[in-house]
């Protein structure tokens, strides 16, 4: 039996719907198409017939893992341009600190989990602008915690970051990129 006569179960049938509903956001499909073309893919029986609803889109981007941990002792963890971000990240560190610039990054969920273990060290997370972070779950127990103007309340279709963990003796500052004074970008 090939894979076009298995049949489909509701996870191949959601999996398309969010396909389609992805490519009408983008403009790939109208409404009248993406109606057409859903109705036809939470009907489908096989799951030959779903990879004919969407045979003419592209394709998924292939999935970032949900949890991701980054883990050091002495150094500094350092993330930054163009870099897939996880559903939840997870930092732990006992003497280094972590910098996090999610502003090029590649950012497929619309709110982020990020956990800091860090004794000795400090975090920064630099944010896209329009971005939002909440901070409340964070503790430093002999430092600080710095937003700077990056507001707290999560705000519709920009990235939400969800800061939890503590630093013994660092601190945390969550900051949108600086401006450039002397380059061309």
């Amino acid at each position: 039996m090939s894979e076009m006569q298995i049949r489909a179960s509701d996870a191949d049938r959601e999996r398309i719907t969010q396909q389609l509903q992805r490519a009408f956001t983008e403009g790939r499909l109208d409404q009248l198409e993406l109606e057409d073309r859903l109705e036809l893919a939470l009907s489908a029986k096989l799951h030959g017939d779903l990879i004919k609803i969407v045979e003419d889109l592209p394709a998924d981007a292939p999935p970032v893992d949900d949890v991701v941990v980054l883990e050091t002792k002495h150094d500094q963890l350092k993330r930054t341009g163009d870099w897939a971000v996880p559903r939840r990240l997870r930092v732990v560190s006992k003497h280094g600190g972590a910098h996090l610039d999610f502003s090029e990054a590649v950012v497929a969920h619309p709110v982020i989990e990020v956990e800091l273990d860090l004794k000795y060290g400090s975090a920064k997370i630099v944010l896209p602008p329009g971005a939002s972070a909440n901070v409340d779950g964070f503790r430093a127990t002999y430092g600080s915690t710095s937003t700077a103007d990056v507001p707290g309340r999560r705000r519709p279709g920009t990235l939400h970051v969800v800061v939890t963990g503590e630093s013994k003796y660092g601190q945390l500052t969550v900051r949108y990129p600086r401006k450039r004074w002397f380059t061309q970008s």
